[in-house]
């Protein structure tokens, strides 16, 4: 396998090698697995699409347009602390 020189601040760097080490690898198989399991955009969609059919096939719910864009500006409210409605 080539390598590459990838070009990060210092910080950055300097947190990569402690969660590396904390989980017992280097960070080459660090940022290898944290890369693996972070999914594309379209990774996401691909998921979202199949998770709705499989709601709409097993539960018979039928979540439409607006029930996700609910969802989503939930997610965004509990990640900024705010206070969420509930659904």
């Amino acid at each position: 396998m080539a390598d590459t020189t990838v070009k990060i601040d210092p910080a950055v760097r300097d947190r990569l090698m402690v969660l590396a080490r904390e989980h017992g690898m280097t960070m080459r198989d660090y940022l290898a697995e944290l890369v693996g399991a972070t999914p594309t955009l379209e990774e996401r969609r691909k998921r979202y699409e199949e998770t709705k059919a499989y709601c709409e096939t097993h539960f018979g719910v039928t979540l439409t347009d607006e029930d996700h864009d609910r969802v989503e500006k939930v997610w965004r409210e509990l990640e900024a602390g705010e206070p969420v409605d509930s659904l």
